[in-house]
């Protein structure tokens, strides 16, 4: 079997070597002529654990090809998956110029049938803008040929996305025709060996289910970033009362950890997508607007405890941060907690110096050098007046602390990942803070 999947951002090579993994001739397309130069010479664009060897592997058998022109095999491919960026508009709904973009090239060159797949995270409604385009194209040229539309949304968790790809959860298909079902059935069969897990909707049903399931996730985490602040107000203690509400089978434990902010190319951008897509629709997202709302607060919460505890008054203070990182095991960036944090402390006065194990360059590309960048997580702290821990990196969660307490101007530790025992560092006089527990 032969596809192509156009796009070779995470979501497009993360799908594409997979996909050639499982044996499937892949040809990964982008627009890019330096991106696609380096991926053939074995440089990923993006760090993903196993990526870069699958990648490799795959590359090397002949499996997996990189190209910049998508009409050198739209017509030797049964699958094309639409894997190209959304980003938001200024409005907050999703930029679908990409998406569209794409389908007209298929449109103007296609012969034969072809099978177009969405895997980008789309509106409810996309599908029919695609498959119009494509019409419009085959319009002009005077042509007749079949094609069908499908909508089959990723759900990859960055730092564990080739895994997710393997071994889903679930798969979701939105399709029309049999002849698509039939199709996206046999692509997806090698995943389903073990248990069948391919759920099969309308198109409008399946762009529906990544918005909801994503904007689900981020509800979560705003509900229990907003009980945990209450449980610092009251004396309670956020983790005794995850647990208590997690063990209740109708809730789950799942994301239900309080930290600093959730960040990332998924659920800010989904949930303002979906809050749009309502207002388009004469709707309003009143439970979304406020899950929002809490996020973009939380994540000035670790600035505001070191302001309360300088007495409001930081100028000339060095921070230590550790993780720049949105989560754990990738290099993103996009709608991080660190970003907001570095600004405001460089706003009140403060010099701010940073170490994250993956993300450093891409902290010095977006930012340049408004921050010192430590050598390794100890570096980071020498001299410092406070630390906060931003992404819970499995190498913070035991740190020399004796090591820490020599080298800090100031042992003050501001934990937003909510990662150390308070009864530990009180003990060994360090000053600990964290969100929503006891710590004294």
């Amino acid at each position: 079997m032969k596809i192509a999947i156009v796009g070779t951002g995470y979501v497009g090579l993360v799908t594409g070597a997979c996909f050639s993994e499982m044996g499937i001739d892949v040809t990964c397309v982008d627009v890019q002529q330096n991106k696609i130069n380096s991926l053939k010479q074995g440089i990923i664009p993006i760090y993903e654990p196993g990526l870069e060897d699958m990648v490799h592997r795959n590359f090397n058998s002949g499996r997996l090809k990189f190209t910049t022109d998508l009409s050198t095999v739209i017509n030797n491919v049964e699958v094309v998956f639409s894997a190209v960026g959304t980003p938001p508009d200024e409005d907050g709904s999703a930029d679908l110029k990409y998406v569209l973009e794409v389908a007209r090239t298929i449109g103007r060159t296609m012969s034969r049938y072809v099978l177009v797949v969405t895997k980008s995270t789309v509106p409810v409604g996309t599908a029919a803008k695609v498959k119009q385009a494509i019409q419009e194209e085959l319009d002009k040229r005077g042509v007749q040929i079949d094609f069908d539309v499908a909508s089959n949304p990723e759900f990859l968790k960055e730092g564990n996305a080739v895994d997710d790809f393997m071994k889903p959860d679930r798969v979701v298909v939105g399709v029309e025709t049999t002849q698509a079902k039939d199709i996206m059935e046999r692509l997806y069969k090698p995943f389903m060996m073990n248990n069948y897990r391919l759920i099969f909707t309308d198109i409008p049903s399946a762009e529906m289910i990544k918005y909801a399931a994503n904007s689900m996730l981020a509800t979560r985490i705003s509900f229990m970033n907003d009980i945990a602040n209450l449980c610092e107000l009251v004396g309670a203690d956020v983790n005794m009362v995850r647990k208590g509400i997690g063990a209740d089978s109708r809730i789950g434990s799942k994301f239900l950890y309080p930290g600093c902010g959730y960040g990332g190319s998924c659920f800010p951008k989904d949930v303002k997508a979906l809050i749009k897509t309502a207002k388009k629709n004469g709707y309003t997202m009143k439970v979304l607007k406020a899950v929002e709302e809490v996020n973009e607060e939380q994540k000035s919460i670790l600035f505001d405890k070191l302001m309360k505890y300088f007495n409001g008054n930081i100028k000339g203070k060095q921070i230590a941060m550790w993780g720049l990182a949105f989560k754990p095991e990738t290099d993103d960036m996009r709608e991080a907690t660190s970003l907001v944090l570095i600004d405001k402390i460089v706003a009140a006065g403060a010099d701010v110096k940073v170490y994250d194990p993956v993300a450093m360059d891409e902290c010095k590309r977006r930012i340049g050098d408004k921050v010192k960048y430590a050598q390794d997580m100890y570096d980071a702290v020498l001299d410092t007046d406070a630390l906060l821990v931003v992404t819970e990196w499995k190498q913070y969660r035991i740190p020399s602390w004796g090591v820490i307490q020599k080298t800090m101007r100031h042992c003050v530790v501001i934990d937003g990942r909510n990662i150390y025992d308070a009864g530990e560092l009180n003990g060994m006089g360090v000053t600990y803070m964290c969100i929503g527990r006891h710590t004294s």
